[in-house]
């Protein structure tokens, strides 16, 4: 497949949008047919207006095209602890409070008088029986499979865990030890087991979180095309959930998604969108544009497994991602809609931060486009042709991918699919070498599901992890290791961080693109605040008297006016 034809379409869109950032503007043909004025934005006033309590009736709609069984799973299950969109990561959630005793010991203190979604009791017991089913099928994307040992009951409202080792992840992975009743854990055969976390197989009332599944399942290699999710009436904090119903959906046309949020009222609230499709939204008759920072990493692996013999070659790797140009992938791809990345990891990471100050992207530190370079490349690379797994939201990066390494002679061969199980069925089978659909560059959004930690995007470089398309390094899955003993905000946190991204780095183990920030088209009657982690908190959306699921006759014009936009500030070091 080839982006060429577009190109032409491409322009046009760059042209629009230079036009009206600069131009903002419309005929009034009533007081002066020649008059140019702005294009007024209304403020958003949703905030003001939202319903602050559940009412019947009250559904908002959400297009979760990434990691959708992460982004749900807070929304449904319960933890101790919670996602957070500050610099620690997280909050209390089942547990109130927990001091660490000692190097492998932590106890917590459970929040009193919690039922499970069926009116059943949580408590210690709850606690340890569902970390004895952890242990009997853990989850292997980390390493608290190994160093997780037992919990144990102190009383009714207090546990301990106890580890096998120094492990300063143990908070992180805690977010994901998730409680389910016995019924759920005797139905699904125990926890979970599968290289990713979160266990949402089958709709019923079997967790603790604001809102039940009602309809479907959602996991990290499975999930039905729509969940239902219906507010849990034994939620323990009475001020959450705000809305009654929430419908997501995990498989839809990337253009289709961003059009129903636009322009067909009821369809879809909330969508992630390409940032090309910035103006398109503003100037919409149902969307406002929200936008925010995010520690989104943008996985593009490179198979060194099984794919194109050449890619084995560190000479090879390095010119491919010498041959991209970040800052010009950030404005024409991305919009500017996101910061350059020496690296996957985003900068906005504690420990990645301070390292990514000195580390520089490839194409800042000699020009891809440069004659003398641009030569050396096209000899390394000798007219090598790739074949490209990807979704469809992420076309407008690959046109400009494509468009940069065919300067120095790469031909790229596209295949788009549109659910995110059709790329992680190809890649998690990789590493052993099973892959069916044969790949040379796969992509997929791993955004942050450890929450503030960078490990969400060190652990594709443990090269034994189903998640690795990485050959065996040795010394990289030491410097693994050696994060695991560390903790965030510690001078070793921060050296472990540099010796990790200096090896991905100079061995060119991913293709390294900007990180982008969080794009989302909302409806004008929906009040929506993302996380820069991989949680929507669903728990927290609002809806107007005036949302379409409540209002009661046709929409007034007023109502489609533009929004202004909503770009939400993080500070390095808090929200």
């Amino acid at each position: 497949m080839s982006f060429h034809s577009v190109l032409h379409s491409t322009a046009i869109r760059l042209l629009g949008v230079c036009l009206l950032s600069v131009f903002a503007a419309r005929l009034d043909a009533q007081e002066n047919p020649q008059r140019i004025e702005p294009i007024k934005l209304k403020p958003d006033d949703a905030p003001r207006r939202g319903l602050s309590k559940v009412v019947a009736g009250s559904h908002v709609k959400v297009f979760i095209p990434s990691l959708p069984y992460l982004y749900t799973s807070h929304s449904i299950n319960g933890a101790l602890i919670k996602p957070s969109d500050h610099d620690q990561g997280w909050e209390y959630d089942m547990a109130v409070s927990h001091q660490q005793i000692d190097e492998t010991t932590y106890e917590f203190k459970l929040r009193q008088g919690v039922k499970f979604q069926d009116g059943s009791p949580f408590n210690a017991d709850a606690v340890v029986m569902n970390m004895d089913a952890f242990k009997e099928q853990p989850v292997t994307y980390s390493k608290i499979n190994q160093v997780f040992d037992f919990a144990e009951k102190i009383d009714d409202e207090t546990v301990r865990f106890h580890l096998t080792e120094k492990y300063g992840c143990f908070m992180n992975d805690l977010i994901w030890m998730q409680f389910y009743t016995k019924e759920y854990l005797d139905l699904n055969g125990g926890w979970n087991g599968k290289a990713s976390c979160p266990n949402l197989s089958r709709a019923g009332p079997y967790g603790l979180g604001p809102y039940e599944l009602t309809e479907g399942y959602i996991e990290g290699d499975r999930h039905s095309p729509k969940a239902v999710l219906k507010a849990n009436p034994y939620y323990w904090d009475p001020s959450y959930p705000k809305v009654e119903t929430i419908t997501v959906y995990t498989q839809l046309d990337t253009l289709r998604a961003k059009n129903a949020a636009l322009y067909e009222e009821g369809m879809v609230d909330i969508a992630s969108i390409p940032p090309e499709h910035k103006v398109e939204t503003i100037l919409s008759p149902h969307a406002k544009l929200v936008v925010s920072p995010s520690n989104d990493n943008i996985a593009i692996h490179i198979n060194m497994i099984n794919g194109n013999p050449r890619l084995r070659e560190t000479a090879v790797r390095r010119a491919l991602n010498e041959a991209l140009h970040q800052q010009n992938l950030l404005v024409f791809a991305f919009e500017r809609e996101g910061v350059l990345s020496p690296t996957l990891a985003s900068p906005h990471f504690p420990g990645v931060r301070e390292v990514a100050e000195k580390l520089r992207p490839y194409s800042e530190v000699e020009s891809p486009y440069s004659q003398r370079k641009r030569a050396e490349l096209q000899r390394i690379l000798q007219g090598l042709r790739l074949k490209v797994l990807t979704q469809d939201r992420f076309l407008s990066m690959w046109r400009g991918i494509e468009t940069q390494l065919g300067y120095v002679g790469v031909t790229l061969d596209v295949k788009v699919v549109l659910s995110e199980k059709e790329i992680f069925e190809p890649l998690l089978s990789t590493n052993a070498g099973q892959n069916e659909e044969q790949w040379d560059l796969l992509v997929w959004g791993n955004d942050d599901w450890f929450f503030n930690h960078p490990f969400t995007a060190f652990f594709v470089y443990r090269t034994h992890n189903v998640w690795s398309t990485v050959y065996p390094d040795s010394i990289m899955d030491e410097y693994i290791e050696e994060m695991f003993r560390a903790s965030v905000g510690t001078p070793e946190f921060v050296d472990i961080s540099r010796k990790i991204m200096r090896r991905a780095y100079d061995e060119a183990y991913m293709l390294f693109v900007p990180t982008p920030h969080k794009v989302f088209a909302v409806n004008k009657e929906v009040v929506f605040r993302p996380y820069k982690m991989a949680c929507f908190p669903l728990w927290k959306v609002q809806v107007t008297p005036d949302h379409w699921s409540l209002r009661k006759g046709t929409m007034d014009e007023s109502m489609k006016q533009p929004v202004q936009i909503t770009r939400i500030q993080v500070k390095e070091g808090g929200s």
